[in-house]
């Protein structure tokens, strides 16, 4: 028996349901059931004549009368043609016969609404060159989409949006008051998996061949950051995530963070990017180019990332003279931009979390090269007064020691001179006593003789004896006189010699002396030099509380009211200052 079937709109369903209407899911139509009544069903028939599956697929270009005839002689004058209603329902059962099974086809969304748990599609196909060939509406109804969706979304990651590529199982569907339509029935997600990464691949391949796939990559990771350059679209929830960190360490001096803004999705995003970022760098980069570029954005879903596998802003991203850190979307997420990037990090917070890492590192590295420059100055003052005291010590030592020979040789020549001078007096003495006996003998035997011969002769020989007494008398004072003056000549030429060994003596102490001082006073100026002073001149300085205690971390400064700080020039007091953070823990500032 044939069906009596109705032409009923999705939104009329549940009425002509509650009058017994009945579903035929091979056919996808409504019909009449046996028994029922077809004028409580009129308005939804194809035409005032019941039409059935046997009627024929178009009256286009029947004679005016045989249309007469198909759709009713008596309501219908020939003159007036065919109905459109009874012509697009003729359509409709034509589509309906020629797919009754359904199909697969490739679409790409061009826009997509969602209205009470149903998916209105704008579905299109483009050649090449971007150029639209085909356009139709498609529809994903409530009950489909609630067990395709999930699925769908779960295995690709991507949700139902624009610029996204789909193969989807449709069934061709034509309503006289709506129109041609596609009722989507399942997704492929292997298919726009597979697209995704091609997009990837073909942007990878050509990277490679041009030879600055990984130039970024291959850049040396920043050693610190003092200027970072950050593109992310305006408001994102990712860059005030980034933010709140980077703030805080503007804040404190440590890094200064340049923005730039674009969007990250939809038609023309990638070029906003690229011309945003060139536009940024260019200006950030003068007068020098700073330590690296942050590309940021929070997560989403697969194909909103699509956006961002760009050839020309991979290009660029290759090309940038800095290293380039990227925080794009979750753990799971990856972008071209993440593979030519010198940094991949999971999310925004997690690069700036990174950045401030190696920003500590390098101030630990500084705090504890200070603390060696401090403890190493102190071990060279201790050398140094060590050494100085030795030398010192040595310098009097020798001094002393030298002063003492110097006495000893002195003494012995003092002695020297004083026994040879007793020693020339004693044989003086012992010649002129010789002498004098010898004359006194002479005389006496002369007298003898002057006795015995006459006394003529005796008063000529006393007259000679005397003259010989004379003479001896005056050779003698004349001997005792030469005597004496070689003495006192050998004692003064003795002394002299003595004064001179002595002012050599001195003069190679005071030598001695001023050439130790010297060496002193250098090492002293050399171990001043390494103090903590010349560490504090370069920008260093020590905090110290009330008792001149030093302070080494903030948590010791927190607990005090005041603390002074000791500069290369001079001494600062600062004040405490208490001040709320995120966290809810309290901070103190100097002031």
């Amino acid at each position: 028996m044939e069906r009596t079937y109705l032409t009923v709109p999705f939104a009329q369903k549940d009425r002509a349901k509650s009058l017994g209407a009945r579903w035929d899911a091979a056919n996808r139509k409504w019909y009449v059931p046996a028994g029922l009544e077809v004028d409580a069903f009129r308005e939804w028939l194809p035409g005032e004549d019941l039409v059935d599956s046997a009627s024929p697929p178009f009256a286009v270009g029947m004679p005016a009368g045989s249309q007469a005839a198909m759709f009713g002689s008596e309501s219908l004058p020939a003159s007036r043609g065919i109905p459109l209603s009874g012509l697009l329902n003729q359509i409709s059962q034509t589509i309906s016969r020629t797919f009754a099974q359904p199909v697969w086809t490739t679409v790409e969304v061009l826009n997509a609404r969602m209205s009470n748990g149903h998916v209105y599609l704008e579905l299109s196909e483009r050649d090449t060159g971007g150029r639209v060939l085909a356009k139709a509406n498609g529809a994903i109804w409530a009950s489909t989409a609630a067990r395709i969706l999930p699925r769908f979304e779960a295995a690709t990651g991507a949700q139902i949006a624009p610029g996204i590529k789909l193969l989807v199982q449709v069934r061709p569907t034509f309503k006289a008051q709506y129109g041609f339509s596609l009722e989507i029935l399942d997704i492929d997600p292997d298919f726009t998996l597979g697209d995704l990464e091609a997009r990837k691949r073909e942007i990878r391949a050509r990277l490679q061949q041009e030879g600055i796939f990984g130039r970024n990559r291959a850049l040396p990771a920043p050693w610190d950051y003092q200027r970072v350059l950050v593109l992310a679209p305006q408001g994102a929830a990712g860059l005030g995530d980034f933010q709140a960190e980077a703030n805080r360490l503007e804040t404190y001096g440590l890094c200064r963070f340049t923005y730039c803004f674009s969007r990250f999705q939809g038609e023309g995003a990638a070029g906003e990017m690229k011309a945003a970022l060139i536009q940024a760098f260019s200006a950030w980069a003068l007068p020098q180019a700073g330590d690296a570029v942050v590309i940021i954005r929070g997560g989403g879903a697969v194909n909103d990332l699509a956006w961002l596998n760009d050839y020309e802003l991979a290009r660029v991203v290759c090309e940038l003279t800095v290293p380039v850190l990227t925080g794009i979307g979750h753990e799971r997420d990856s972008t071209i931009l993440d593979e030519v990037a010198n940094i991949r990090f999971d999310t925004p917070s997690k690069v700036i979390a990174g950045i401030e890492r190696t920003i500590k590192a390098r101030a630990d590295e500084a705090w504890d090269a200070f603390s060696f420059v401090v403890a190493t100055a102190q071990h060279a003052v201790k050398d140094a007064r060590r050494l100085t005291e030795q030398l010192d010590a040595t310098i009097r030592s020798q001094a002393h020691r030298q002063v003492a020979m110097a006495r000893e040789r002195s003494e012995k020549s003092m002695n020297t001179v004083r026994l040879a001078t007793a020693a020339s007096l004693n044989r003086a003495r012992h010649a002129a006593h010789t002498q004098i006996t010898e004359v006194r003998h002479g005389a006496v035997r002369q007298m003898d003789f002057a006795r015995q011969a006459a006394p003529e002769v005796f008063s000529r020989i006393t007259s000679q004896a005397g003259q010989a007494l004379d003479t001896a008398r005056s050779r003698s004072r004349s001997s005792l006189d030469a005597i004496t003056d070689r003495a006192r000549r050998d004692l003064q030429s003795q002394r002299a010699a003595s004064h001179g060994l002595i002012e050599q003596v001195a003069m190679l102490a005071r030598r001695t002396v001023a050439d130790a001082a010297r060496q002193s006073e250098a090492l002293m100026r050399e171990v001043a030099g390494q103090g903590p002073g010349k560490a504090m001149a370069r920008g260093f300085a020590v905090v110290r509380d009330a008792d001149g205690k030093a302070l080494t971390s903030a948590r010791e400064a927190a607990r005090r009211e005041t603390v002074h700080i000791q500069f290369h020039d001079g001494r600062a007091t600062a004040r405490i200052q208490t001040s709320e953070q995120d966290s809810g823990d309290e901070l103190r500032q100097l002031s």
